[in-house]
């Protein structure tokens, strides 16, 4: 339905680039979304590795851990050993505006800190593969949350360029129309007034 304005030319100038700013709007926000649909379908490829591996890392750590429990008992005095990890950072990168996050994990060298009188090799293998773990989830946490917020992103860039292609568009083109044949009629009848005119003055001679 067009909206209802006073058929000027005025005012068809104006909806006439209100009309070319909506286009304009709605191929950038299309291209905005492709991009973004592209890095977030790579992020999730890379998602799909890095949980396939953390998957076997899991099963590979609590295996070690176990054969430690068994040779050694419940390692918790062991464990209690292993310093607390600091090393994690957290900055962010824009993909067309959209702040997605970088975890960077500077962990420091793996060192054994627990007594060696006391355990052997499967301790120091579950400590290992824990390490490991602790990596890829760190990796993994920074893949999902891209992932997330990408797609919030693609759901609310679909939603404006819905709304500028469905009510926007639409309307300013129906405005277009209007004012234009609104005009075109005003010269018909204008033209036609004059002819009359015209042919009265001619009669009157």
């Amino acid at each position: 339905m067009a909206e209802q304005v006073f058929p000027t030319k005025g005012n068809l100038i104006s909806t006439k680039k209100s009309l070319d700013l909506a286009r304009v709007g709605f191929e950038l926000l299309d291209r905005k979304r492709n991009i973004i649909v592209r890095e977030m379908m790579a992020l999730i490829d890379r998602a799909e590795a890095i949980q396939s591996s953390i998957d076997s890392c899991y099963a590979e750590a609590y295996l070690a851990l176990q054969r430690a429990n068994i040779a050694h008992g419940v390692c918790e005095d062991i464990a209690e050993a292993v310093p607390v990890e600091n090393g994690l950072s957290l900055t962010t990168r824009s993909v067309m505006g959209v702040e997605i996050p970088l975890v960077q994990l500077d962990a420091q060298p793996l060192e054994l800190t627990y007594g060696f009188m006391s355990t052997s090799s499967l301790v120091d293998e579950a400590y290992i593969k824990f390490d490991q773990v602790k990596k890829l989830t760190a990796e993994l946490a920074e893949v999902e949350n891209s992932v997330y917020r990408l797609a919030t992103a693609v759901n609310k860039t679909q939603k404006r360029a819905n709304a500028l292609k469905n009510i926007i568009i639409p309307r300013f083109t129906a405005t277009v129309k209007f004012i234009t044949d609104s005009l075109e009629e005003k010269e018909r009848e204008d033209f036609s007034r004059l002819k009359v005119i015209k042919a009265q003055k001619n009669a009157e001679r």
